[in-house]
């Protein structure tokens, strides 16, 4: 009778130790996939905000582009002394300004760290206003 409980007793312990060491396994195991995806997410992350930037550099050298068109056209402009020019000259530099505020919008948004999806739209928008601001430009009747 003894020697079976200490035959019990020994598969018992020895049964326990498995689970234990299994139980270890299996939690290592899940903190090393949870790591493995927060890191991999982060760096997918910044890989998507590294092009946004990028687009943003680009949108920001466009818009300085036009800007120094508008300022030249501006200033030929008040020479002229053209009320009905200088109003549509107004008109179209409202929407330089809209792009401005729309460059600032986005260079927020990535500094926040909104969703790339966000920051997407923003870069879009900023893409269209530029477009329209560049009409605009384009329209002037004195270049």
């Amino acid at each position: 009778m003894r020697k079976s409980r200490l035959n019990l007793f020994k598969s018992t312990s020895m049964l326990i130790s498995v689970l234990g060491v299994i139980m270890i396994v299996a939690t290592v195991a899940a903190v090393a996939y949870v790591g493995f995806s927060l890191v991999s997410s982060n760096l997918t992350g910044g890989i998507s905000s590294g092009t946004q930037y990028d687009q943003l550099a680009q949108l920001k050298s466009n818009y300085s582009s036009l800007e120094a068109q508008f300022n030249d056209t501006g200033n030929k402009i008040y020479m002229m002394d053209n009320i009905t020019l200088e109003r549509e000259f107004v008109n179209a530099k409202v929407e330089l300004v809209r792009v401005q505020n729309d460059i600032s919008d986005v260079d927020s948004a990535l500094s926040m760290g909104k969703s790339a999806s966000e920051v997407d739209d923003r870069l879009e928008k900023t893409r269209k206003d530029l477009k329209i601001a560049q009409e605009a430009y384009n329209s002037l009747s004195v270049k």
